[in-house]
């Protein structure tokens, strides 16, 4: 049965329409400025959908050149550098004002069980903006957190907590580092390869549960926010969902007498 949109959901394409024009203009202004001054200029930390608007603007761009980085290989989060005439063709990672934090609970034995939305609530409560932090990585209750190297010192200063926990940090040298991400196999029967039935195998939740947050454009396939529930995803497509996680569509395996469709995602962990 056809389910017209919602109002709802007309406004909140209305929004994005407004937010990306206005994330364009910023990028706009950057990349002239970069261009006039012949000088280096960085952005704030970019999600995938902002880094995604950039790419639709390359006519309107002036002809310099511009790079991503976000603290380390693989992040999500990037601060893009828009690079001036006459400077180099690549621009060192440690000239990007990025501060990478280790946030450690203070005991260990004691510490609350926490994963990213702990350690990311626990930042923004300190009134810092979103857009002044990229990746957040756990490894056993410890926290790596990106930054932007102006307020590196404030949440080394001001962040001794998260949930209950009392934490220190510390801010360690990029090339100490090392991240390798791990993936955990999630498999389910689906009945169409359509985006709101792979984010519900991958959370473990209803279609119905988990829809709203298609429409309310917290969903990103490669990069590029995608408001349909009913996307079709190809192999290799890659997930993220605000709040949740992020996670590869690595393909069906097989179809079902019944003609449902077994799926196999790999899940960012």
């Amino acid at each position: 049965m056809f389910h017209p949109p919602s109002v709802l959901h007309f406004k909140r394409m209305m929004n994005q329409d407004k937010e990306e024009q206005f994330i364009g203009k910023r990028l706009k202004e950057l990349a002239n400025t970069a261009d006039n001054r012949g000088i280096n200029v960085f952005s704030d930390f970019l999600n995938l959908n902002e880094q995604n608007i950039l790419e639709s603007l390359k006519n309107e761009l002036p002809r310099i050149k511009y790079f991503a980085y976000g603290g380390y290989s693989d992040a999500e989060r990037k601060i893009l550098c828009f690079c001036g005439e006459g400077l180099p063709d690549e621009i060192e990672k440690n000239d990007y004002p990025i501060s990478c934090i280790k946030v450690k609970p203070v005991n260990q034995k004691f510490s609350d069980s926490l994963n990213h939305r702990d350690f990311l609530g626990a930042v923004l409560g300190l009134g810092i903006e979103r857009c002044k932090i990229g990746d957040i990585l756990i490894n056993e209750n410890e926290g790596y957190l990106f930054a932007h190297s102006t307020i590196g010192g404030f949440i080394i200063d001001q962040l001794v907590k998260v949930k209950h926990t009392v934490v220190k940090c510390a801010i360690i040298e990029q090339k100490d580092f090392d991240y390798r991400p791990t993936l955990k196999e999630i498999t389910g029967t689906i009945s169409s390869v359509r985006l709101d039935s792979i984010v519900a195998t991958a959370f473990h939740g209803s279609r119905s549960s988990l829809s709203g947050l298609i429409e309310g454009g917290k969903v990103c396939v490669n990069g590029k926010m995608i408001l349909t529930n009913s996307y079709t995803l190809k192999e290799n497509d890659i997930i993220s969902v605000r709040g949740m996680g992020k996670f590869i569509y690595a393909g069906t395996t097989y179809q079902t007498k019944k003609g449902r469709y077994s799926v196999k995602l790999l899940l960012y962990t």
